[in-house]
């Protein structure tokens, strides 16, 4: 495997998606943000940063959440469960920050990564 690059990941959440039959609580992005830090509360991963975002435009497939690392490919995921993703998410975060490039072999990945992905951005060319 490469060798990890050493800048952090950042999570971005999308906390305005909404699930069908949300009601007049929190909103489903809102809720996978609540579960993404309680499962970090519990068991950290080391060199994430979480950012909630208010909208990542992909409002036909909630929850949806999107990866990136410097000079690593974005991934953006959709159709995420927003109480039973957080451990498979986290779970495929230390897949991606363990790569230099930010590409974890298909089979490696969690299913919810196989089916949920949106959309794979490259990485951005230096100046």
């Amino acid at each position: 495997m490469p060798e990890a690059a050493s800048e952090p990941v950042v999570l971005y959440v999308c906390t305005t998606c909404r699930a069908e039959g949300d009601g007049d609580g929190p909103r489903a992005g809102a809720r996978l943000l609540a579960a993404v830090e309680n499962a970090l509360a519990a068991e950290p991963v080391p060199g994430l940063r979480v950012e909630p975002v208010e909208c990542l435009s992909v409002c036909k497939r909630p929850c949806t959440v999107a990866v990136t690392a410097p000079d690593r490919w974005t991934y953006v995921y959709g159709d995420l469960d927003p109480e039973a993703s957080a451990p498979t998410l986290l779970a495929g975060i230390r897949l991606y920050a363990g790569t230099s490039d930010g590409i974890v072999p298909w089979r490696a990945r969690p299913e919810a990564f196989r089916k949920g992905v949106i959309a794979r951005i490259p990485p951005r060319a230096s100046a």
